[in-house]
This record gives structure tokens, C-alpha cells and sequence, in this order.
């Protein structure tokens, strides 16, 4: 075997080194080990799930890991949390929903505050894409009060993009829709993308673009025209380490704004980004009785 062809299928022992030199980088920016631990198991899930060495996805262990340190350091800038008399951007009220006979989300009471993001997780089949969906107005509930500005985004999972429109026609389309011009559409959405760390083409199909940078066309169209209320269902599907930093510091920055942000995740190091993370509990399989509806608090 050559040494190209070794460098591009490393022996075990050898992705184990890139491993540990990766979090030894981290680790000596001075972030909590509790991050550098997350980190560091979040970016080999993702070499792992995209079947690729580490050193060929991301390069030399030392400089990506700088560049990671760097930008968790970026988002963990001191943002001021959202007082109790934020004007409500969302709010349900004994919120209930079913399918057929089974209930799929029971009595739930939830409120996004301006300037606030609340992260919302729970094991398959809790509903928490029903939710997002529930606020977004494509369900409508069995029972309860939904309130919303009328003045929100949402970006679903992955496949909901037009496979054969262009990144523009994209843009220009969501953008008429709120009453955009068209330049201004395309504008504002490439410079959201490239935020995202993506230079995009606006004549390439939507059909021929990856997983992530679907996702962060996704993204960019939620907040095509600046938002009072985002809605985000598992937005950094698709998204490498870097990715996810940057969407991360998209997210702190409508925060900071004034915004207020509901999203999906399973990611457990999202807790530790977000003002609050209310919890579904897992569906009960043998009856349609309702669920309890549980909420724990942390600091962001």
C-alpha cells in the first residue's frame, strides 16, 4: 500500500491519536471539561456516521480543534437572559393532540418570550416534531389555546425543500411570500448562508445539494425576514462540528436581538445553549392516556 493510500485509510490506533489530540487542543483553550467532552464525542459521532476518518473529514486534529475552541468561546459571550416581562412571542394553553384514538401530546402549557431560547426534548414518538407543528399552524390541535405572532419562521426536517427549484427561486419564493423584494430576498439569504459557513451557488438546485447544506438553506429561509419567533426542528441535521458552531452563533445572535427561538433537539450539550428545555415523556405504547407534561429549568 502507498503512504497516500495509508493517510487515507488510517489504522485504528491511528484515528485513537486524532482523537486525543483533539481534546487535548480543546481542552487547553480553557473550556469547561464537560464541553470538551461533548465536543469531542459529538465530532466522532459525526466522522463515524459519515464513515470517514477524522483526519480526511476535518483535517489535522490541532487546527480544527482551535477552530472549534474558538468558536464555543464566541458563543458562550455573557448574552443577558430574558426577563419574566418579555412580551410572549408563543404561548399554548392546555394544548392537546391526537391521532385517530391515540393521544399524541396532552394539556401541554408552554410560553417563548422575546429574547429567549427554549429547547424542547424527548425520546422517538414523544411528539415533539408535533408540536413545532402545532405552533407552526400546520396541525390543528384537538383541544387548548395556541397564540402566536404572526410574525415567525419555521424550518422543519430535512425533504422539505422544492428538489428542483434553484437556492434563488428558494429565496425569491419565501421572500415574496412575506412581502420581500426580490433582491433583497436573495441578499439577505446569502448572507444568512454564509454565516452558515456555505458559499452557495443561487443557480444550483435544491435536489443536488448535501444534507447539511439543504439544512442551512432550511435555516436561512426561517429567518429570511427577520422574525419575532423561530421555530426549529432538529436544525443541525447534515451539519459538521463547524457548522453546528456557526449555527449555534446564528441562534445567540437572534437572541440577542430580541428574538425568541423554540427548537427541537437531541443533542444533550444543546441544553447548556439554551435559557430553558422542556422535556416530553416517553409515548405510552399500550394506551392512549394522556401524558404528564414536564418541565426542568437551566441556565444557559
Amino acid at each position: 500500500m502507498s503512504p497516500t493510500e495509508d493517510a487515507r485509510d488510517p489504522m485504528p490506533d491511528t484515528t485513537a491519536d486524532w482523537y486525543r489530540s483533539f481534546e487535548a487542543e480543546v481542552a487547553s483553550h480553557g473550556l469547561p471539561a464537560a464541553e470538551v467532552h461533548r465536543t469531542t464525542a459529538s465530532t466522532r459521532a459525526e466522522a463515524e456516521a459519515a464513515g470517514v476518518p477524522p483526519g480526511d473529514l476535518y483535517g489535522p486534529a490541532v487546527l480544527y480543534a482551535r477552530e472549534v475552541a474558538s468558536a464555543l468561546r464566541d458563543y458562550q459571550a455573557d448574552v443577558p437572559a430574558p426577563t419574566a416581562a418579555a412580551p410572549a412571542v408563543l404561548r399554548l394553553t392546555e394544548v392537546s393532540a391526537r391521532r385517530g384514538r391515540r393521544t399524541i401530546l396532552s394539556d401541554i402549557n408552554l410560553t417563548v418570550r422575546r429574547g429567549e431560547v427554549v429547547a424542547v426534548v424527548g425520546a422517538n414518538g414523544a411528539g415533539k416534531s408535533t408540536l413545532l407543528q402545532l405552533c407552526a399552524g400546520l396541525l390543528r390541535a384537538s383541544s387548548g389555546r395556541i397564540e402566536r405572532t404572526p410574525h415567525f419562521g419555521y424550518a422543519p426536517q430535512l425533504d422539505s425543500l422544492a428538489p428542483l427549484l434553484t437556492v434563488d427561486e428558494h429565496l425569491r419564493l419565501f421572500g415574496a411570500a412575506r412581502g420581500m423584494r426580490r433582491g433583497r430576498s436573495v441578499s439577505t439569504g446569502h448572507r444568512l448562508i454564509t454565516r452558515l459557513g456555505w458559499t452557495a451557488r443561487g443557480d444550483q438546485t435544491a435536489g443536488t445539494l448535501s444534507g447539511g447544506t439543504q439544512q442551512k438553506l432550511n435555516v436561512a429561509l426561517a429567518q429570511l425576514d427577520a422574525p419575532e419567533l423561530l421555530l426549529l426542528d432538529e436544525p443541525y441535521q447534515g451539519l459538521d462540528a463547524l457548522a453546528y458552531e456557526d449555527l449555534w452563533a446564528l441562534i445567540s445572535s437572534w437572541r440577542a436581538s430580541g428574538a425568541g427561538v423554540l427548537l427541537v433537539t437531541h443533542l444533550l450539550r444543546d441544553v447548556d445553549l439554551v435559557d430553558r428545555v422542556v422535556e416530553l415523556p416517553a409515548p405510552q405504547e399500550t394506551t392512549g392516556r394522556t401524558h404528564r407534561w414536564t418541565r426542568r429549568k437551566e441556565s444557559a
